[in-house]
């Protein structure tokens, strides 16, 4: 009998950096801050909580009663901002598992997402919440066990901290590794090791290299990469599938096809990450077109 249970999937909600930009020259890749959706086998797992956050909660209402696991790279809004829109949070009867470092100022994930919902900011408290939300301090380097899935962790290079983050399932990885700065002299040992031999890496591509050192306004400290980089890492770490990620919200869509054809010519199975996207690392059982493991990677549907 098939089973949907036998899925690798990677799905993208939210795929911006820094804040939401919505109108129309941002139509074809989307404006909602960071929110990526992996279905691993029978699990549900969310890396950050930005304004894609509501969306792929709209869509859960559907599927009620509904459990997931939830990873913060960090807290700084474009990553969170989401979650007091996250309406099955809302609704008794659904579980959330919600993981995040403990910031260098000592605040637990809880702590941040409970303030950000606090008066004068927002009108309705985290207690509201009516679904039964579990709350894990995680340790950078920690690797956490969800059944038969392996999530490793790793620090990257931002300010404040953020938390890179490798799923490992059966043969198959998928490295989520965004709001990190690349270094000048060496690739990053942290970003090697979550995305070594990754069937998909997600990564910080937030400039070009002429915009991070750009002379009249330089982005070099502000704790974010370029696609250059990404292709550099991806190259190295023999990754399989690239996805170049949290677009900066200046990069519109005729910007980021660009970006696109550019990077697409350095290595070719990189893809720009836009909203509705959905890379395959395995198809579910029960669909036709289920793939074998050499071609899994390939599969991307929007």
């Amino acid at each position: 009998m098939s089973s949907t249970h036998d899925q690798f999937t990677v799905h993208f909600w939210g795929v911006r950096g820094s804040i939401a930009s919505p109108g129309a020259e941002t139509v074809r890749y989307g404006g909602n801050t960071s929110c990526v959706e992996m279905r691993v086998g029978s699990k549900r797992l969310i890396f950050d909580g930005g304004t894609g956050l509501r969306m792929l909660g709209n869509a859960l209402m559907s599927q009620l009663p509904a459990e997931a696991y939830l990873f913060f790279t960090h807290s700084h809004w474009d990553h969170i901002q989401g979650f007091p829109f996250f309406v099955p949070a809302f609704v008794r009867g659904n579980r959330f598992h919600i993981h995040g470092s403990i910031a260098p100022n000592g605040s637990t994930i809880e702590q941040r997402l409970n303030d950000q919902m606090l008066h004068p900011n927002f009108p309705v408290p985290l207690q509201v919440m009516g679904a039964d939300l579990k709350f894990y301090d995680l340790e950078i380097g920690e690797t956490i066990q969800i059944d038969d899935i392996s999530v490793e962790t790793a620090l990257l290079n931002h300010p404040g901290e953020a938390v890179g983050y490798r799923v490992n399932w059966r043969q198959y990885a998928a490295a989520y590794i965004t709001d990190t700065e690349h270094f000048p002299d060496r690739l990053d040992e942290n970003v090697m090791r979550l995305a070594r031999n990754a069937d998909v890496m997600i990564y910080d591509a937030t400039y070009t290299d002429e915009e991070y050192h750009s002379k009249t306004s330089s982005k070099v400290g502000w704790g974010h990469s370029t696609w250059q980089e990404a292709i550099k890492v991806a190259k190295a770490a023999n990754v399989k599938r690239l996805v170049i990620f949290h677009h900066d919200p200046m990069h519109n869509d005729d910007f980021l096809d660009r970006v696109g054809e550019q990077a697409a010519q350095s290595f070719a199975n990189c893809i720009m990450a836009r909203e509705g996207l959905s890379v395959q690392l395995v198809a579910p059982s029960n669909d036709e077109s289920s793939e074998p493991a050499s071609d899994a990677a390939s599969k991307v549907s929007v």
